[in-house]
């Protein structure tokens, strides 16, 4: 029997990406999928968004991967837009058993310098977005009862701090304490709450020169090569970032039944990154 066989699978952001990834992997072990992105830019990242043709393609291959597959265009800002695509899913698969609340964003700048409507994009889609998105689907999972599991991204930057992403690190630090809750509150309906707490992953969020610079300390006109060499130096493994089937396996463990009996965990894939003391790189 595959690891998510029968189960239902809401996740946002699976245009591309970690949510692309999540619901490939997801599909892969028999579980079908309601996906759901913004499928536009959001004016404050320095990289763009994903389109209706890429969220067609994470639709395509699901279907691919014998997964049946409900695609929608929503933004985790719009309660009522989130809440619209879960009755969707509810009428054509019956029940949702996993959330996957990972849509979010990044734009750079130290917190003196961030703009009053950068702040907004990255709490409100970060952390307000992985609220709603929880609040769209979980309480057809509470008068389901058959219990569940809700994954939150996070990010290492939900349990440490990081300059010029003084909005990012609040935002992923209200994720944590928000599964800390949820899990507490959701137990007694068998509904397992867990945070994934990645280091850097190779996704557009992080490969786009604005990130690149960033990690390398300013750098104009950084590139991959030189971002590859700089940001090995973050980790304890000698490697610059995770791929996205690194973080694709965690949440599959998260959503099978393996892990039935875990929850108010926060899950760290971080190479090694939030160690203290490193050994350098030669």
């Amino acid at each position: 029997m595959k690891r998510a066989e029968g189960k239902v699978a809401f996740i946002t952001g699976a245009a591309r990406g970690q949510g692309r990834a999540h619901a490939l992997r997801l599909a892969g072990e028999g579980a079908d999928i309601i996906a759901v992105d913004l499928c536009e830019s959001v004016g404050t990242t320095p990289y763009d968004g994903a389109t209706d043709a890429d969220l067609a393609e994470t639709a395509k291959r699901v279907e691919e991967l014998g997964g049946r597959v409900l695609a929608r265009q929503a933004d985790v800002r719009d309660l009522a837009a989130l809440e619209r695509v879960v009755e969707e899913g509810l009428s054509r698969f019956g029940g949702i058993d996993v959330v996957c609340a990972n849509a979010g964003i990044a734009s750079f700048g130290s917190a003196l310098e961030l703009t009053e409507q950068m702040w907004h994009h990255v709490l409100d889609i970060n952390l307000t977005g992985v609220w709603k998105t929880v609040r769209a689907a979980a309480p057809s999972m509470v008068e389901r009862g058959r219990g569940g599991s809700i994954i939150l991204t996070s990010s290492i930057a939900g349990l440490i701090g990081f300059p010029n992403l003084a909005h990012y690190t609040a935002a992923k630090h209200g994720v944590t304490g928000l599964m800390r809750v949820l899990a507490i509150e959701l137990a007694p309906h068998h509904i397992r709450v867990n945070s994934i707490h990645p280091a850097t992953v190779d996704t557009p969020m992080v490969a786009n020169e604005a990130s690149w610079k960033l990690f390398l300390g300013g750098i104009d006109g950084a590139t991959r090569e030189q971002a590859a060499v700089g940001m090995k130096a973050l980790n304890a493994l000698p490697i610059p970032w995770l791929d996205v089937d690194d973080i694709s396996n965690a949440v599959l463990y998260l959503a099978s039944d393996e892990s039935r009996h875990v929850t108010g965990t926060t899950m760290v894939l971080d190479a090694g990154a939030t160690q203290p003391f490193k050994i350098p790189h030669g």
